[in-house]
């Protein structure tokens, strides 16, 4: 069990980050001195920044009152650490054991309990956020800041630390893995979970699935148990968790396990690796199987370009990278799908329905309007597809990009967009930003959200 810093330790972690702002020169950009990232679009590098060590654990867990001071650059796999043997989670805990809190809450989160919970950033009770002007300002809900900070990116400052709700559970789950031949039944099914909190009178406290290919769909339906009915399974060492799907219909993992169920191969991106081959996946060390691991092999790819020449050396097109998660109203999930297999045919694809519960004043998050109780599915893709010469314009992110919204959706925004900035400012609350950034960084040493997101500033 991970030891909570404490306040003491928290307060002066604090003062370090405030000296760390006043020892940057007049006028010079604000950022943070962080050197990982889950994020998936180019960036400009910080050569100076804010010093956030010390601000990456547990301040305190109430176990009694089910809520956790955290610190802002605290890991959910230390969150976890450290509420679990209080028999506590965060109620929405990312899929990845690197994702920071404050990452997850400036950015966006999501996981399989996401259907009955929203998103991380609706479990914040109370945080401080360090502003462009330095100052570390305590926000609630209904706050103009906190309200525009989820999906801010940094845009609007830091969290330092924040105040969120936990959710009591047992010490296992039991899987149910659902097949649907068509994307109507799929769509009725989720809706029914969503409902009524179950699924053939069994209850449901995380949903999530893969769609594999046109007329192959699973629903990964999660109970909380407290005795395991089997002996759980271990995803960790030689099998591969999201080919279980297809393998069986039933399935008891440990909580822990089950938190991290999509860490170790990265959902199935570690394939890219040759880490799913059983020869190189006893060779690879199982320390070494985890995202953040992966995560560095891409930008040592990227860095150095590999891929991109060997492929040009075989006379193969040039791949366009298509990296990203969007929502679209459960309604038009068949659409969506529809389309993708026509217009890019990249599968798997992960499906994750969400509901916001719309704790923000007036409901919706202006930065991410999703509708306060509108079934959404979350449908994430990472790979690259070969598109030849065009693939630095993104024609295949770009044709996502109008698809999405032709629907109703949203796009997340860690990966690259191609957004002009009228459409980028209409869909992403550009106005009340603006608004937002000028009372707490008048001077604008923070880069904008659209130069971040667009413009890789």
């Amino acid at each position: 069990m991970n030891a909570a810093k404490g306040w003491t330790s928290h307060e002066e972690a604090v003062a370090r980050l405030r000296a760390s702002y006043a020892a940057l020169p007049s006028g010079a950009p604000v950022r943070l001195a962080k050197r990982t990232s889950n994020l998936f679009r180019p960036r400009a590098a910080a050569t100076v920044g804010l010093d956030v060590s010390g601000l990456d654990g547990v301040i305190e867990v109430d176990a009694a009152g089910r809520t956790a001071e955290v610190q802002g650059m605290c890991t959910y796999e230390d969150l976890v650490d450290a509420t679990l043997p209080h028999g506590l989670i965060p109620t929405v805990v990312p899929q990845l054991r690197t994702i920071t809190l404050g990452g997850a809450v400036t950015g966006l989160g999501i996981e399989s309990t996401s259907f009955r919970s929203g998103l991380p950033h609706e479990a914040v009770l109370e945080m401080d956020v360090i502003t462009g002007s330095g100052t570390v300002v305590t926000c609630k809900p209904g706050d103009d800041l906190f309200d525009a900070f989820p999906n801010s990116y940094g845009s609007l400052g830091y969290a330092v630390r924040l105040r969120i709700e936990l959710e009591q559970v047992p010490g296992y789950v039991t899987l149910r893995h659902v097949r649907f031949h068509d994307t109507d039944t799929l769509q009725t099914a989720i809706q029914e979970v969503v409902t009524t909190g179950e699924h053939d009178g069994v209850r449901v406290d995380g949903m999530d699935g893969v769609a594999f290919a046109p007329g192959e769909y699973y629903l990964s339906l999660a109970t909380w148990a407290r005795h395991p009915e089997a002996t759980p399974s271990d995803y960790t060492g030689q099998q591969v968790f999201y080919r279980s799907l297809q393998q069986r219909s039933t399935d008891v993992l440990t909580m822990h396990d089950y938190l991290w169920r999509w860490d170790t191969d990265w959902f199935w991106c570690s394939g890219a690796f040759g880490v799913q081959n059983p020869t190189v996946r006893r060779l690879w060390p199982r320390r070494w199987r985890r995202s953040d691991v992966y995560h560095r092999l891409v930008g040592l790819d990227e860095r150095y370009r590999l891929v991109e020449r060997l492929d040009a050396r075989a006379g193969r097109p040039l791949r366009e990278k298509v990296v990203q998660d969007v929502e679209v109203p459960l309604a038009r999930l068949g659409d969506f799908l529809a389309w993708f297999d026509e217009a890019v045919g990249m599968r798997p694809v992960w499906l994750c329905p969400l509901v916001a519960r719309g704790t923000a004043s007036g409901g919706r998050w202006p930065t991410y309007p999703l509708e306060p109780g509108e079934t959404y599915v979350n449908i994430g893709f990472w790979g690259t597809v070969p598109v030849g010469p065009d693939a630095p314009e993104g024609p295949t992110n770009r044709a996502i990009e109008a698809r999405v919204h032709e629907l109703g959706g949203h796009k997340s925004l860690y990966s690259q967009a191609f957004y002009d900035r009228e459409t980028f400012d209409a869909l992403y609350d550009g106005p009340g930003l603006a608004r937002v950034k000028a009372v707490h960084d008048p001077d604008d040493r923070l880069t904008s959200l659209y130069d971040k997101v667009v413009r890789a500033q």
